[in-house]
């Protein structure tokens, strides 16, 4: 067999397995979203994919693992759809504008995808019981909205804000997003604009110097 024919070969074998993990996690998402992380087990992410168990394992070592993919995915593809909309132009106000609109914008165009993983992060736990996605992921979802605050209340926009009190406004600002997907996935019809004009005057309010 030829050099060539051999890379041919070992290409199509990565963008096999890269479509079979990319299915995998996909399922594991529809299975998690329907029936919840307690009854989300391989088998039944197996099943919704119409492959055995052992696919899985040679592609995940562990329901960890897939589980880990399923939050790596969530956070590139946020960032990747909420990013671009921001540039150095907007003011602090604007930005936590769109920041909330943007966030709601790819929930309801990935409310099962969120909604797994909010049910990961609530549940998944390491072998000595504390929560597995903790720390470092807390950090990557509030800092953002905390630099927006603290922007803001450079140049006068926002009222003062202290670390911790910057905290609470970025906990609450994401948990109050957060829970949209929920009512969404309680409620598919939701009016998104409804809640994005709600949501946003709710914390220019309670922002506001």
């Amino acid at each position: 067999m030829s050099t060539k024919n051999n890379s041919n070969n070992k290409k199509e074998k990565s963008f096999i397995e890269k479509a079979r993990r990319n299915q995998i996690v996909e399922c594991a998402i529809e299975t998690i979203a329907e029936l919840g992380y307690a009854q989300a087990s391989v088998s039944q992410i197996a099943k919704r994919a119409n492959i055995s168990k052992g696919v899985i394992t040679y592609h995940f070592a562990s329901k960890e693992e897939l589980l880990e993919q399923v939050v790596i995915d969530y956070y590139n593809a946020c960032l990747a759809y909420i990013n671009p909309q921001f540039d150095s132009h907007l003011s602090p106000k604007e930005m936590l504008s769109k920041y909330i609109e943007a966030n709601l914008h790819f929930i309801s165009k990935n409310g099962k995808h969120v909604f797994a993983v909010i049910e990961i992060v609530a549940n998944e736990r390491t072998e000595d019981g504390k929560l597995r996605f903790v720390g470092e992921l807390d950090e990557r979802i509030f800092q953002p909205i905390e630099k927006i605050l603290f922007l803001g209340m450079e140049d006068g926009t926002f009222r003062e804000f202290t670390p911790f009190s910057a905290r609470v406004m970025a906990v609450t600002i994401r948990n109050v997003i957060d829970g949209f997907c929920i009512e969404l996935m309680r409620n598919p019809e939701t009016n998104i604009n409804d809640y994005v004009n709600e949501f946003v005057k709710i914390f220019e309010l309670a922002t506001r110097s």
